[in-house]
């Protein structure tokens, strides 16, 4: 069922876009079925490990993959929206039954250049993000300290060990007082992205590097990830704390677990437990991965929420449809009750889906302020 989903746009470019086009029907049957490879790319994952989540193809077929998808996802509703349009000028009498054969070029062409666009955008190393956030009771020693937030890695064979080391470097040249990661690192086996992501044991700050797990730690081997993350430097918070202190004053970062947990029968989230025996008084920054239950730890007094699992929608138009299916949250700071959340478009992004138009992945570097008034 998963796969005759993605094969309906295809169905529908195929039979409204291309078959109308005067061409021989020996090259529109070459076309339907290299789109037909196209839209079935989950199809070809799942063959190849047995997951749709980690393809283990050569990066430039999974490139290609991408840029054929998104390209008949992105027809698709170019041709809704012409028929729409063609309808519209056939109940007006204006030439509503003519073929358009040149409409059809033109949103064909436009739809796979904005694929390959959004398939270049979303495989880059990130752009730097600054954000200043300013926050109630923050003791006078953590003024200005700063923060960098990674999520949504994916590393995998779309993002391979070149670009997570450009990531790293990139982290370490900003000279964090903090490193924190909420989720989504990986995509795949510990045996397949071992030299993937062998690069983040040069990530470097101050105070540390911490980790919340993700959704896709717990369909790639939630255990095995954990203790190998924790290998190469990471300290992962699963519904616990840690405490940063700065002579008497005290910041305390708390993580928790993915609601995935179930699936695998491992624990849910849990931010009593995650808070439990942390000090008084002391600004919260909680790692949760699905920005969803912001609210919750808002009413729990906690002061920042860092937050990925969105990829920032993706796509302008898409991200409202995304935000529904997240508490409303899919991109950049919110101010939930007293508590600041921030959002991460995500620092690479799902290889299944990869395509980014108008939310662009970030390395976001975050200061902290002590609030006015």
């Amino acid at each position: 069922m998963f796969h005759l989903i993605f094969a309906l746009p295809w169905a529908y470019v195929v039979a409204r876009t291309l078959l109308p086009l005067p061409w021989a029907d020996g090259i529109k049957l070459t076309v339907a079925l290299v789109l037909l490879i196209g839209s079935q790319s989950h199809l070809w994952s799942r063959l190849s490990s047995g997951s749709v989540f980690s393809p283990e193809f050569p990066r430039p077929l999974i490139i290609l993959l991408n840029w054929l998808f998104g390209g008949i996802a992105l027809l698709a509703v170019f041709q809704i929206a012409l028929d729409a349009l063609r309808l519209a000028a056939t109940i007006a009498g204006i030439g509503g039954a003519a073929p358009w054969v040149e409409a059809r070029y033109a949103i064909a062409g436009v739809a796979f250049v904005l694929a390959a666009i959004g398939v270049w955008q979303a495989i880059g190393v990130p752009r730097l993000r600054k954000v200043s956030i300013a926050i109630r009771n923050l003791p006078e020693a953590f003024d200005g300290y700063t923060l960098v937030h990674l999520t949504d890695l994916h590393i995998s064979r779309l993002f391979p060990a070149s670009w997570t080391r450009a990531v790293v470097e990139a982290a370490n040249r900003l000279e964090p007082d903090l490193i924190l990661i909420t989720g989504d690192v990986i995509d795949g086996s510990v045996e397949n992205r071992r030299a993937g992501v062998e690069a983040l044991r040069g990530l470097s700050a101050r105070d540390g590097v911490w980790l919340s797990p993700g959704n896709h730690e717990y369909l790639s081997g939630y255990d095995a990830w954990m203790a190998h993350l924790a290998s190469l430097g990471m300290r992962v918070l699963a519904n616990a704390h840690a405490v940063i202190e700065r002579s008497d004053a005290a910041l305390v970062v708390a993580g928790l677990t993915d609601p995935s947990a179930r699936s695998v029968g491992k624990p849910l989230p849990d931010l009593g437990k995650a808070l439990d025996g942390s000090p008084l008084g002391a600004p919260i920054v909680l790692l949760d991965h699905e920005p969803g239950q912001a609210r919750e730890a808002a009413e729990r007094g906690v002061a920042l929420q860092l937050s990925g699992h969105t990829h920032g929608g993706m796509i302008v138009g898409l991200d409202r449809l995304v935000a529904r299916g997240n508490g409303g949250f899919v991109s950049g700071c919110y101010a939930v009750g007293d508590m600041a959340l921030y959002v991460n478009n995500g620092t690479g992004i799902w290889p299944g889906f990869a395509l980014r138009l108008g939310k662009p992945s970030e390395l976001t570097l975050i200061t902290l302020h002590r609030a006015i008034g």
